[in-house]
């Protein structure tokens, strides 16, 4: 067989048109590979027509968006380059506490992605549909004008709206736990001779026959440091809440009047509104992109001469044991001097050293009474790292966000969490299929008409409920898992099953009802046979009691539980539209915005005045521990 030659001369008298058209078959990586064959694809390729094509696949933002968003960065490629890297982020994250939930959904912002939380709330009359929802901001991930990510975490202080910048760290793929971290940086001589053997030289040649030896010697250097660092994971729980809490408390950033603006514009059905929120989206960037480059997102704790103690002197031997749970430390400043500490950025490092030193101190001497009474330290204990292993590790500390990927073992397609990690689990949302239909996130509320309040009871709590298919025993069940209550007072466990329905089993049970609240006549399409959850909080996988699952030929579906009639109607969600039409309130201070850990059976969440929605209060409430649910809301 003769060999074949081919060229690129075929591919390159397409037109820009057609040839976008084909590589938007191709990944991305893939079309960076064909800018390698030759010079002409690789002219082709970098066409902004071509990455707008990869941008709009991806299918995150609609094309009339990506051509808005396109401003803010320098190409196409660059903002594809963000939308592939934070897509792995869109979602639901979840965490078991508190009980009524703490549901964070991801969504597309302004040339960023925003975390919101959904309130734990009751319906007003107009209900689902034309009702606002409300959130609270959680964090942002923002596109910077070369396309790379940068982390804000959202918080609020003594009545004063903060922002906390930070790393973000790779996003894998497939992440399905987001986890709140302190990061810290390699030692500075180290970074001097990276910086100094690692940088391209205009005299590159003249450096060729030296370089043996010197990348030899800067692999064992980084080999050392990397082994030398303690990961943030290894610390104790208090340990690392202690560390979050200093760390945020230093780099924040206050949020001036023109950054409390929208986060992402209303939705296009309002033109007019939706192009007003895009001016003020443009100057809210524009002020977050000065607070970035005048701003530190890092703390450099070992820059005072002064400062410069060895953690070696201090003689530690055990810190965990010294940091207790408590709650969150409120700043040790008063505001006053809290004002001129963020105008004088240099005495960050010492003000945070210093702090730390207080930690370790007081370890010390906690320390000492524990050794003096002899106590044993458990083993879960010993695998735990030091704080002053992972202080000494680095001289600077800079808050991050982990995004990984883990093996999480689940329970009717709730994952089983830790309680002391601050972390979000993310949940998988299926997308409806044929032989899976009902798969999704539904929303609604218990009553009849669905939705609309009766006169002994104006507002009905709102339920989230995530169904998902599970095969057992030659069935197919469908599993309607509660992730959001909007109680008073939870009912159910987060992560309960609110019913199971044999899909493959019809019910012959009727309707109770003949008419929706428009009087009009009630449309059933199929019934099945299934089994809804028969009992409030106090175990974890309560009893059932047999029911029916009705679909109607609108798509909305309602469970009833035979024996009380008691009836929960449900309707499919578009988180993003509810959201875009919600209405935003307070978040809380930053590590509890993240991930609330305390074990809370009230509404630690709600508490905040609202024109168009009823709370409940979260005094009203109560926790497992016994101490105020919501101490931050009480400031």
């Amino acid at each position: 067989m003769s060999h074949e030659y081919c060229d690129s001369s075929l591919i390159l008298s397409l037109p820009d048109d057609v040839f976008a058209i084909v590589v938007q078959f191709l990944l991305p990586r893939d079309v960076c590979n064909l800018g390698l064959c030759c010079r002409g694809l690789n002219s082709l390729v970098a066409s902004e027509k071509i990455w707008l094509t990869q941008c709009n696949v991806l299918g995150i933002v609609p094309l009339k968006d990506l051509v808005e968003w396109r401003k803010g960065v320098s190409s196409y490629k660059a903002l594809g380059r963000f939308l592939m890297s934070v897509q792995p982020l869109i979602g639901i994250w979840v965490h078991q506490n508190p009980e009524l939930g703490n549901v964070v959904y991801v969504m597309p912002g302004f040339i960023s992605v925003v975390g919101c939380r959904i309130i734990p709330q009751e319906l007003g009359p107009m209900g689902i549909d034309e009702g606002h929802i409300l959130w609270a901001s959680v964090f942002e991930v923002i596109g910077d004008f070369d396309g790379s990510p940068t982390f804000l975490l959202h918080g609020r202080e003594r009545g004063i709206n903060y922002i906390y910048p930070g790393l973000v760290k790779t996003i894998e793929k497939s992440c399905n736990l987001l986890l709140l971290e302190v990061d810290p940086g390699l030692q500075k001589n180290l970074g001097t001779l990276l910086q100094s053997k690692t940088i391209a030289h205009h005299s590159g040649v003249e450096l060729l026959r030296n370089n043996c030896r010197s990348n030899s010697n800067l692999s064992t250097s980084l080999r050392v440091s990397s082994e030398a660092i303690v990961p943030f994971s290894k610390l104790a729980f208090t340990d690392r809440r202690k560390l979050l809490e200093v760390t945020t408390c230093q780099i924040r950033q206050k949020v001036p009047d023109t950054v409390i603006r929208p986060l992402f514009p209303r939705l296009r059905d309002d033109e007019d509104g939706f192009r007003k929120d895009l001016v003020l989206l443009w100057e809210r960037r524009s002020v977050l992109s000065q607070m970035f480059n005048l701003g530190y997102s890092q703390i450099d704790y070992k820059a005072s001469a002064q400062e410069e103690v060895s953690l070696k002197q201090l003689g530690v031997d055990d810190i965990r044991k010294s940091l207790v749970c408590s709650r969150p430390m409120r700043n040790p400043l008063p505001e006053e001097e809290d004002r001129a500490q963020c105008t004088k950025r240099k005495n960050l490092g010492g003000y945070f050293w210093n702090s730390l030193k207080q930690i370790l101190r007081r370890s010390n001497s906690v320390n000492e009474r524990h050794s003096n009474s002899k106590k044993l330290t458990s083993s879960s204990d010993i695998r735990h790292a030091r704080l002053q292993e992972f202080v000494r590790s680095s001289d600077t500390m800079r808050l991050a966000l982990n995004a990984s990927t883990v093996k999480l073992s689940s329970y009717r397609a709730w994952p089983n969490m830790h309680d002391n990690r601050f972390a979000l689990y993310k949940l998988p949302l299926r997308v409806p299929r044929e032989d899976q239909e009902f798969a999704g996130l539904w929303g609604g509320t218990f009553g009849w008409p669905p939705g609309k309040p009766s006169e002994d009871k104006p507002g009905k709590a709102l339920f989230f409920l995530l169904l998902s298919y599970e095969e057992a025993q030659e069935q197919q069940l469908l599993i309607a898992t509660k992730i959001l209550e909007g109680t008073h007072y939870v009912l159910h466990p987060n992560g309960s099953a609110m019913f199971v329905v044999n899909i493959n089993e019809p019910s012959s049970e009727p309707f109770p009802w003949d008419t929706d609240a428009d009087s009009n006549p009630v449309d059933i399409k199929d019934a099945f046979i299934g089994e809804g959850i028969a009992s409030g909080y106090g175990f974890r996988y309560p009893g059932s009691k047999p029911g029916s699952l009705f679909v109607f030929q609108n798509g909305a579906i309602a469970f009833i539980w035979k024996e009380s009639r008691a009836i929960l109607t449900l309707q499919r969600l578009n988180l993003q539209e509810l959201l875009k039409r919600g209405e935003r309130v307070p978040s809380l201070p930053p590590v509890a915005n993240f991930s609330y850990l305390t074990k809370s059976y009230s509404n630690v969440f709600a508490g905040f005045p609202s024109p168009s929605n009823s709370l409940p209060s979260s005094s009203t409430g109560h926790s497992s521990t016994g101490e105020d649910p919501c101490p931050f809301l009480c400031r």
